[in-house]
């Protein structure tokens, strides 16, 4: 048995990582903000040990929105629960070497740094990968490596603009605009956390690590151009991008007498319901919106001549006539009344954790569930609060911690 195996095999299994599917698996995750870790976060929700190393001034999350004390945000709650926290300042020799201390037992390595820093920390893939061959490395990179933008900078607002997000919102809207949610951070996290868990699968089938690499733009690329790639699929090209019926302008929540309501006929049937309803049958036999494809041709027509009757009546009456005929509708939900929603509080969504310096703090949990169960959400870890205990655990004694310490503060 190699080093590597002997010390995961040693080191100690809390009760809380015991009980998911990716229990015994070690992830270390020197990624900041949202990417990375809500990437991670996944892998903890699993039930992974997911050990976050910081610098010593901690993720710049840690201090983003509200706070009950110090370092403990709203931004960095909402994205770290579940995890350990190690500080490390990587620019000194004893922290590279205490990192290196939990690679020996560590399954997958995670960063979000551009790849031209990594060499000074001795940190680049091509290294790592010849030290620990099993080891599952994950460069959350900007771009691809191989092309011209490889190595800048990026973020959220950026990826939107670059991948078409905005474009699509100033064709729907008249306005280039971002969504108002990080979309890229989090779909990029969504698919990071798929990679790393496809590359744990072909490492038991090979028996060796693998390095993955995950870029922001081409991901969101691809994620927008699953629908609005459209006649551009074709040789010659049968339409330029986008969905005509998702860039409607009419496509939103439809007002009624008293607000709105998300209302969605979408076959056949349910249109031909819908017209019959408002006395207008005739309209489900009218060519452009008779088919499916000709209703996609049409679309702005039919959903401003819906929206003329949705207006006619309240919120209460379509809800009640779209449970009649069949029709998916909704009404509009504020973000603030979740936490009251039936069906959330039905399912146990939000989860309430007691801390002995915050007192109760809520959290929305995972919604993915493996055989009815998952594992129980941890606290987001203080900044440090693992190193001594994880390090001693690697082998370190209390005056080696205790010098890199007294450096890294």
């Amino acid at each position: 048995m190699s080093s590597q195996e002997s010390l995961k095999h040693t080191r100690i299994v809390g009760q809380d990582e015991a009980q998911g599917a990716l229990s015994g698996v070690r992830v270390l995750d020197l990624s900041s903000v949202i990417f990375g870790p809500m990437a991670s976060q996944v892998l903890a929700d699993y039930g992974a040990e997911v050990i976050k190393i910081e610098p010593p001034q901690g993720d710049s999350t840690r201090h983003t929105g509200p706070a009950l004390e110090p370092g403990m945000a709203a931004m960095f709650m909402g994205s770290n629960r579940s995890k350990k926290s190690v500080m490390l300042d990587l620019k000194q020799a004893q922290a590279q070497a205490a990192l290196h201390a939990l690679l020996q037992g560590a399954d997958v390595l995670m960063h979000s740094m551009r790849p031209q820093k990594l060499a000074r920390l001795g940190l680049d893939p091509d290294s790592l990968r010849k030290q620990y061959p099993r080891l599952i490395y994950v460069g959350l990179h900007g771009f691809g490596e191989d092309g011209p933008y490889a190595g800048q900078p990026a973020y959220d607002d950026v990826i939107q603009g670059m991948s078409g997000l905005a474009d699509l919102m100033q064709r729907q809207t008249g306005e280039a605009r971002y969504l108002p949610t990080i979309a890229a951070d989090k779909t990029c996290a969504l698919v990071a956390a798929h990679a790393v868990l496809a590359a744990l699968y072909q490492r038991e089938r090979r028996g060796e690590g693998s390095y993955v690499e995950v870029p922001m733009y081409e991901t969101m690329a691809g994620f927008n151009l699953v629908e609005h790639f459209y006649g551009m699929h074709f040789t010659p090209a049968q339409s330029g991008a986008g969905y005509p019926r998702v860039m409607a302008p009419w496509r939103k929540p439809y007002r009624t007498l008293d607000g709105h309501v998300c209302l969605m006929p979408y076959t056949d049937a349910h249109w031909r319901r819908f017209f019959a309803a408002v006395g207008q049958p005739q309209l489900a036999q009218d060519q452009r919106f008779a088919t499916q494809a000709m209703r996609t041709r049409h679309i702005a027509e039919l959903l401003e001549t819906m929206s003329g009757y949705v207006a006619q009546k309240d919120t209460a009456y379509w809800l009640a006539s779209s449970e009649q005929l069949e029709i998916p509708a909704s009404p509009v939900t504020r973000m603030d009344d979740l936490p009251h929603d039936p069906h959330l509080q039905a399912t146990g969504f939000f989860v309430e954790k007691k801390d002995a310096a915050m007192g109760v703090v809520k959290f929305p949990r995972s919604s993915v569930r493996i055989n009815g169960t998952q594992p129980p959400i941890g606290m987001p870890p203080r900044l440090g609060e693992h190193t001594q205990a994880l390090l001693r655990e690697a082998g370190w004694d209390d005056a080696r911690i205790a010098a890199l310490q007294s450096k890294d503060c």
